[in-house]
């Protein structure tokens, strides 16, 4: 993995984060917290979606939506284990 593609994986996860964190309202984690969130939940969109038949194409808006996904859904199941 190239420099290139590890700072692409940065803005992607803090673009990715950051607008999950817009989402689900009340989580928001600063800078590295969010480039975190989009990161992991590119990481479990990567078999969530494709589990139910979701398919998106290459480029960096492809990216940083199947990345909010998975940082939407990282965020509600971590709400729901803090409010259990």
């Amino acid at each position: 993995m190239g420099l290139n593609s590890i700072i692409i994986m940065l803005i992607v996860g803090a673009v990715a984060g950051w607008l999950a964190g817009q989402i689900v309202k009340g989580y928001g984690f600063g800078l590295i917290g969010n480039i975190v969130v989009g990161i992991v939940g590119a990481f479990v969109a990567s078999f969530i979606l494709p589990a139910i038949g979701l398919g998106m194409g290459g480029g960096m808006i492809a990216s940083i939506l199947h990345a909010t996904i998975g940082a939407v859904i990282l965020l509600v199941l971590l709400r729901l284990v803090r409010a259990g």
